[in-house]
This record gives C-alpha cells, structure tokens and sequence, in this order.
C-alpha cells in the first residue's frame, strides 16, 4: 500500500494498515519528508509515473487530514483510474448492517459503528469515535477522536466533528460545518457553520 500525504495523520493510517496486515511501502508528496519514521520509499507526488505505477501495483490511500484536500486527490486518482483503499483497523466494530463506502474510509483503532449506519466516501472516523444506529455520515468528512454521534444524526459533506465533541440524537449537521472539540450539539446545524460550546453555538 502507498500513502498520499505522510505526516502526523498519515502515521495513524500507517499503524491501521499494518494493524490489519497490510504492507506499506512507500509515500507520495509535495516533497521529501525529512521526518521519515517508518522508513518508506519516497515515489514523488501522486501524479509521477513511479507513483500511478505503485498504486496500481499495491494500492493506495490518501492520508491526508483535510477534508477538501483529501477530496481533491481523491478524485484525481479515480481519472487516473487508481481508486483508493479503505484502513479499517481490527479493533474497530462495524455491525454487520452498517454502510461502509468502499473507497477512502479510514476506521481508527476502537471506533464503533453500530447498526444501519452509513458512512460516505473519504470519511474519517478517528479513534475511539462512535457512529451509533441510523447516522449518516457524509462524504470526505471527519468525525474527531472519542467523538460521539448519537442516533439518527446526518453528517454533511466535508463537515469537521470534534474530538470529544457529542452530538444529540436527531441532529442534522449541514454540509462544511465545524464542530470545536468538546462541544455539545443540541440543536441544528446549517451549512457552513462553526459552533463551539456547552450547549453549542
């Protein structure tokens, strides 16, 4: 497996990788990294033709944070015709009714996603995070470690859930929306909205 972006994000998609037994090789960015703690190959920027030839060859993930980034690569590699994998690390329950999309989903160690969740394209779900029933989670967006959606909430596209954050059963959460670590959402979010807080606002 190659990964796309190698920094502090990409190091927990490394560990979930290896976790679930699968190899990883080498890298692909802007630069050379001079931090390199896992001693991966450095393949050039996803488009060189080292790096299109080692997706092909082994697979690959975008590791990368950001969610509007992440997106960007993503779809580039899908013209390239090099779609990416998912990680998903053995710790991590998943019933067996959940909606996992098949490309670009990262699962971190003991996150849970209960029954008859969705889970869109290019989504995070960080450590320890819990998805639980009916949630839908929208495409390329990231859900905070120890972060906890209760039932029935809709996550839009690209929207960012802080870490430790709890959302209220119910709740829909627009489209690019931010919620700051810690918060608590008792109400409705609108697109393109940060809200921070206990009760959150």
């Amino acid at each position: 497996m190659i990964l796309i972006g190698y920094s502090g994000h990409a190091f927990v998609v490394y560990g979930i990788l290896t976790a679930a037994g699968k190899k990883v090789t080498g890298y692909c960015d802007t630069e050379v990294k001079p931090y390199n703690p896992f001693a991966l190959n450095y393949l050039g920027t996803e488009d060189s033709d080292a790096a299109l030839a080692a997706f092909k060859q082994n697979g690959c993930f975008v590791a990368i944070g950001n969610n509007v980034i992440r997106e960007k690569v993503h779809q580039k590699l899908l013209q390239k015709n090099c779609p990416p994998g998912n990680a998903i690390h053995p710790s991590a329950v998943i019933d067996p009714s959940a909606i996992i999309a098949a490309q670009g989903v990262m699962i971190a160690a003991t996150a849970v996603v209960n029954p008859l969740a969705s889970i869109g394209t290019g989504v995070i779900c960080n450590t320890g995070a819990i998805i639980e029933h009916e949630c839908v989670v929208g495409d390329f967006a990231h859900i905070g470690p120890g972060a906890v959606l209760c039932g029935n909430v809709k996550v839009g596209n690209y929207s960012f859930v802080g870490a430790n954050a709890v959302v209220r059963q119910g709740i829909t959460i627009g489209s690019n929306a931010m919620i700051g670590a810690g918060a608590v959402v008792v109400k409705d979010v609108p697109d393109n909205t940060t809200v921070t807080g206990v009760p959150a606002k």
